[in-house]
């Protein structure tokens, strides 16, 4: 019998729900299963423009998101007494909208569309006209500042505890870059020896899919149609190219095996790793579930009488970005730059802030 230690009492929610659930789901694979994980990238970013005094509280902060992000920012902008302002995709459902208002945060949506790149320009269009407006508002540009990167360290601090020791596989959504990339420059800089495995969408301009499509749709949050300044390319040692299809599969079987309810994003993950671990179980393996799968219940859970078995579905393997095809592609990335990243801005694999 397992004796319970004394309760912490947490000063606001979003401490409370941004710690993760670590999930075995295999002999070597643990889900790192969060309620909404970006809650770790709002506050530490919060919190040092606080610091040094970039903005001071009850001042407006401003950004673009498909949801996870706007739910993180509203609740950091909470707890230190900010003004938030979201422009948000139509991914942002009633349910989390209704949240977003009740914690004072003003929300407005852009025109629905069917294309990613119209919706993310949409919003970022949105933003820059706003920012004429109210030149006081600071944005806080999720997509490009590596500020996101600094509360990561803390999600390093629990990998090294739920996986002490060895060597580590870390897979997970791409996005910004700020997660997956950020938790793997902190492992490594604390000596761990960590594969750095990205998941992208099909149409996905980060890592050179833009030329692709899946017939389905985007897995929000992790892909991109417009420039993600702050994914350092060079941190990847793989990249995974998972279609709805298959991501949708694959968060069907991790809830029916593990009772794990997480989004299309970490079902993807899961299928990515459990590909990983097949080719190198040397490797603990962990992989990130960003978020649950509620928003998705709709979309994706409802049609689980259509998801295929874990055991028909593999990915092609490629050597070339012109090579991918839907519906799973995965390739050696090696830890090679882009031609996007930034050296002047970002001069090392670790946040300097």
């Amino acid at each position: 019998m397992t004796i319970p230690g004394p309760a912490r009492l947490h000063a606001h929610l979003a401490e409370a729900i941004k710690d993760p659930d670590p999930i075995r789901v295999g002999d070597d694979l643990i889900c790192l299963r969060f309620e909404t994980m970006k809650v770790y990238s709002a506050l530490g970013a919060v919190r040092h423009l606080l610091e040094t005094g970039a903005v001071r509280p009850g001042d407006t902060l401003i950004d673009s998101s498909s949801g996870i992000y706007a739910h993180a920012l509203a609740l950091a902008c909470h707890r230190y007494g900010m003004k938030c302002h979201i422009v948000g995709s139509t991914t942002v459902d009633r349910t989390l909208k209704i949240q977003l208002e009740i914690l004072g945060a003003t929300v407005e949506q852009v025109p629905s569309s069917n294309n990613l790149q119209l919706d993310q320009n949409l919003r970022v269009r949105r933003i820059a006209e706003i920012l004429r407006d109210n030149p006081t508002y600071h944005w806080m540009q999720q997509y490009h500042d590596d500020i996101h990167y600094l509360g990561y360290g803390a999600v390093a601090d629990l990998v090294d505890q739920v996986a002490p020791a060895g060597p580590l596989c870390l897979v997970g959504g791409v996005g910004t870059g700020a997660s997956t990339g950020a938790i793997a420059a902190y492992l490594r800089d604390r000596g761990r020896d960590v594969n750095l495995v990205g998941v992208q969408p099909f149409g996905s301009i980060t890592f050179g899919a833009g030329h692709t499509q899946d017939p389905e749709m985007i897995i929000a949050g992790i892909g991109s149609s417009i420039e993600f300044r702050n994914v350092r390319h060079e941190l990847y040692d793989r990249l995974h190219w998972v279609s709805f299809d298959y991501a949708m599969s694959a968060a069907v079987d991790l809830l029916r095996t593990s009772g794990v309810f997480a989004g299309l994003s970490a079902g993807a993950a899961y299928l990515s790793a459990l590909w990983e671990h097949n080719c190198d179980s040397s490797r603990q393996h962990v992989f990130l579930a960003a978020d649950t799968g509620t928003r998705y219940v709709e979309s994706a859970f409802s049609r689980h009488a259509e998801a295929k078995p874990m055991d028909t579905m593999r990915p092609r393997e490629i050597d070339s970005l012109e090579q991918l095809a839907v519906p799973w592609s995965a390739m050696s990335w090696d830890r090679r730059e882009s031609a996007w990243t930034q050296r002047e801005q970002f001069p090392s694999a670790t946040p300097s802030h």
